[in-house]
């Protein structure tokens, strides 16, 4: 049993920077790819970025060229670090991994707010 447990979150103003970690315990074999999703109130959880098994990555288009994703294999860690960072990027992030093509494994999240 994989199980996801996410840190770093935080109130930093606008412009500031935050890193995001999320630590897998278990065997992450056959975990295609992790990623961070984000839920802000009254939206739908929407993927912000991901990185698979080869270290190959993808951004939703409103965090590109701020937000960078990178994983520690040897940790069994994945980090979201967050630059530049915006009103609207407040949220509670959730960490996840995919197997296969389905985002089944889930973090509890942690909370983002910026806000000066």
């Amino acid at each position: 049993q994989v199980q996801l447990v996410e840190s770093g979150g935080g109130l930093v103003q606008p412009g500031g920077s935050l890193r995001l970690s999320c630590a897998a315990s278990g065997s992450l074999f056959s975990i295609a790819a992790m990623g961070w999703y984000r839920q802000a109130p009254g939206k739908q959880r929407e993927l912000v970025a991901a990185i698979t098994s080869g270290g190959n990555t993808n951004y939703a288009d409103s965090v590109k060229g701020r937000f960078t994703c990178s994983r520690d294999n040897s940790k069994n860690t994945v980090y979201l670090q967050m630059n530049s960072l915006k009103p609207e990027d407040t949220a509670v992030y959730y960490c996840a991994g995919r197997r296969g093509a389905v985002w089944e494994l889930w973090g509890q999240g942690t909370q983002v707010t910026v806000s000066s």
